[in-house]
Order: C-alpha cells, then sequence, then structure tokens
C-alpha cells in the first residue's frame, strides 16, 4: 500500500471519528437540556458520552 493511500485512509478515519464525536455531543446536549440538566452539566453530559464512545464498535460500523 503506498504511503498516499495510507494518508488518505488515516484522513477518512479521523474525519469519521469526528463527526461521531460531534453526533454524540449534540445529541447528548440536547437529551441532558430536555431532562433539565443547565448548561454545564449537559455540556458535562455530552463530553461524559463523547469519553465513553465506543470506538472498536465504530470501527465495526465503518467497515460494514
Amino acid at each position: 500500500m503506498n504511503k498516499e493511500l495510507l494518508n488518505q485512509e488515516k484522513e477518512a478515519l479521523a474525519e469519521f471519528i469526528r463527526n461521531e464525536c460531534v453526533k454524540i455531543a449534540l445529541e447528548s446536549y440536547e437529551e441532558a437540556s430536555i431532562r433539565g440538566m443547565c448548561r454545564e452539566g449537559a455540556w458535562e453530559y455530552a463530553v461524559d458520552s463523547m469519553r465513553n464512545l465506543k470506538i472498536k464498535e465504530l470501527l465495526k460500523e465503518l467497515k460494514a
């Protein structure tokens, strides 16, 4: 595999993971807000959701 192709795959993987982090953060923030959490609490909930993101499951999803 040539170096350029490998770099493109790494970039695509990083982009995929970033998009998933943003998606889960937005969804979690909205959920926390609906549950009545203050902004700070909702933000902490969103950050925890990103920290708990299952990378192995994301990779399986990407392969599928």
